[in-house]
C-alpha cells in the first residue's frame, strides 16, 4: 500500500508538468494546450482524492483487527505481530510452568475444596484477564497500552498526585511479583540440583551458588531472542515430563487411596494453598502487551478461554493423580516422590527448564527498574564489534536484582510457603483485586447488574484471601527460619 501511494503521489506531482509540452514539439498552442492541461490536472486531482478517501477508510477500520492502530484509529508504524496460537502458547507458558510441581502438595493441604479451587481459579483468572484487557479500550478504540496506563486512568480526578503515585505503586507490585518468581526459580533449581548431586554430599548453599553462576549471563541480556527457541523446547520438555509423571501415577492405580483428601482442613494450610493455586494461574502482567501484539485482537477472549480450560484440566489431573499415588507423603516439589531410577533424568530436565525460564521474569523486572531508576541515563552501550552492551548503571541495577533473588532463595528455602506468600501478596492483587477495581472504575456505566455483582464478589474474595494468606504465610515462614 505504501509503494502504491508513493507512486500515485509522484504521479500527482509530476503529471501536470508532462502535459505542458513546449510549443516547438508541434502541438497546437493556445486554448487547446490549456484545455488539455486543465483536464489532465482535474482528472489527476480526482484520482488522488479517491485514493485519500480510500486510505482514510482503511485507517479507520476496527482497531481490534489491526495491531498497528493508534489511540485515534490511525495506522502507525508496523510492528511484529503474533497469531492467536502463538499468543496462546505464551499464556500457556505463564500458567503451566514449573510451579505446577507445587500443586499436589497444595491439594493435600486443602482437601476436596482444593479441587473446587483449581477449577474456580481458572474461571476467575480467565474473567479478570478479559476485563483487564477491556479496560484498555474506550468506545472500541484502544487508548491504553499497559497495566500502568490503566492505573493512571483510574487515578485521574481523585487527587493531583494520584496518577503518578498509582503508576509507581503498580510498578512496585510488578517488580515484587517478578522478583519473587525469579526467587522461586532459584529455589526450585537449588532443590533439583541438590537432589541430583545427593551422592556427592554437596550442601544446599553450594547448589544455590552453582545455580547463581549459571544465571550470570542474564546480566548481559539486551533482548530475549537468544533464549526464545530454548525456552520453547524446554516448555515442550516440561509438558513431556508432566505426562511421564502422570503415566507413572496411573501405573500405580491399584494402590490409590482417597483417604488423604477430606472436607475438614486446617485453616492456615488452606489459606496458604489458596495462594499457591492463585499464583499458578497468574498471567495478567503479560496480557496487555500480548493482546496488543496480536494480528486479530478479536480472538483474544477465545484464546484466553481455551488456554485456561486446558490449564485447568492439566493441573487438576496432575495434582489429583499425584495425591492419589503418594497421599500424605506428597512432597512440596512432587519430583522428590519419584523413584530413584526415574528421578535423576526428570530432575535434570526440570533444572534446565527452571534455569532457562529465569531470564523472562528477570529481564522484565530489570526493564521496569531501569526505566524508573535510570530514566534518561543510557541503559545500553555500543560495543566495538557493532553489537549492543549493557551500561555500568544498568549492570549495577541488574546485579542488585540478581543478588536480592539469590539471598531470598537462601533465606526462604520453603518452596510452597514462598509460592503461597507471593500468590497472596502480588498474585491476588494483580490477578483478582486490581482488574475488578479497574473494571468497576472505568466501565461502571456500561456494566450490567450481574457484571457489577461478579466483579464485587471477586474483589471481596481477593481481599479476604490476600490478607489472611499473607498472615498465615508469614507466620509459617517465620516458624521455619
Amino acid at each position: 500500500m505504501c509503494v502504491v501511494m508513493l507512486v500515485c503521489f509522484r504521479y500527482c506531482v509530476y503529471r501536470p508538468s508532462v502535459s505542458q509540452t513546449p510549443p516547438e514539439q508541434g502541438l497546437p498552442e493556445g486554448g487547446g494546450v490549456k484545455s488539455q492541461g486543465r483536464e489532465t490536472v482535474e482528472g489527476t486531482t480526482e484520482f488522488c482524492t479517491r485514493l485519500e478517501e480510500e486510505r482514510a477508510r482503511m485507517s479507520s477500520a476496527d482497531p481490534r483487527q489491526s495491531p498497528n492502530a493508534g489511540p485515534t484509529g490511525l495506522t502507525q508504524n508496523p510492528s511484529p505481530t503474533i497469531t492467536a496460537w502463538e499468543a496462546g502458547w505464551n499464556v500457556t507458558n505463564a500458567i503451566q510452568g514449573i510451579f505446577v510441581l507445587g500443586l499436589p502438595f497444595a491439594l493435600v493441604q486443602s482437601g476436596y475444596v482444593g479441587l473446587v479451587l483449581l477449577v474456580l481459579s481458572a474461571w476467575v483468572c480467565n474473567h479478570t484477564g478479559r476485563i483487564l484487557v477491556a479496560c484498555l479500550y474506550e468506545e472500541e478504540q484502544r487508548v491504553r497500552h499497559s497495566y500502568q496506563d490503566i492505573v493512571e486512568a483510574c487515578c485521574k480526578g481523585l487527587w493531583p498526585y494520584w496518577p503518578g503515585l498509582g503508576g509507581w505503586m503498580v510498578n512496585v507490585a510488578q517488580v515484587i511479583e517478578l522478583m519473587m518468581t525469579c526467587t522461586l526459580y532459584l529455589v526450585v533449581s537449588t532443590s533439583l540440583l541438590s537432589d541430583s548431586l545427593s551422592g556427592l554430599a554437596v550442601s544446599r548453599s553450594v547448589c544455590s551458588l552453582l545455580s547463581l553462576i549459571f544465571l550470570l549471563p542474564c546480566l548481559m541480556l539486551t533482548d530475549l531472542r537468544p533464549v526464545s527457541t530454548l525456552s520453547l523446547l524446554c516448555s515442550l520438555a516440561h509438558m513431556l515430563i508432566s505426562l511421564l509423571v502422570m503415566l507413572y501415577c496411573l501405573s500405580r492405580a491399584s494402590s490409590w487411596s482417597w483417604s488423604c483428601l477430606s472436607l475438614s482442613v486446617d485453616p492456615e494450610d488452606f489459606l496458604v494453598s489458596v495462594g499457591v493455586i492463585i499464583f499458578s494461574y497468574t498471567s495478567q502482567i503479560f496480557l496487555p502487551p500480548l493482546e496488543g501484539s496480536m494480528e486479530n485482537r478479536g480472538q483474544f477472549d477465545a484464546m484466553l478461554g481455551w488456554t485456561h480450560a486446558a490449564a485447568c484440566i492439566m493441573k487438576t489431573m496432575f495434582a489429583l493423580l499425584a495425591v492419589l499415588t503418594w497421599g500424605a507423603e506428597t512432597s512440596e516439589v512432587i519430583t522428590d516422590n519419584l523413584p530413584s531410577d526415574l528421578r535423576p533424568l526428570i530432575n535434570l530436565c526440570l533444572l534446565a527448564k527452571a534455569l532457562l525460564s529465569f531470564p523472562l521474569p528477570f529481564y522484565s523486572a530489570a526493564e521496569i527498574l531501569q526505566s524508573c531508576l535510570l530514566r534518561d541515563s543510557a541503559v545500553s552501550t555500543s560495543s566495538p564489534h557493532g553489537g549492543r552492551g549493557v551500561s555500568r548503571l544498568a549492570l549495577l541495577v541488574r546485579s542488585s536484582l540478581l543478588m536480592t533473588s539469590y539471598l531470598l532463595a537462601l533465606l526462604v528455602p520453603r518452596f510452597s510457603l514462598l509460592m503461597g506468600l507471593t500468590g497472596s501478596v502480588t498474585g491476588a492483587a494483580m490477578t483478582l483485586i486490581l482488574p475488578c477495581l479497574f473494571h468497576l472504575r472505568l466501565r461502571w456505566g456500561r456494566l450490567t447488574s450481574r457484571d457489577r455483582l461478579v466483579d464485587v464478589g471477586i474483589l471481596s474474595l481477593g481481599l479476604i484471601c490476600s490478607v489472611s494468606g499473607v498472615i498465615c504465610s508469614l507466620k509459617r515462614l517465620v516458624e521455619g527460619l
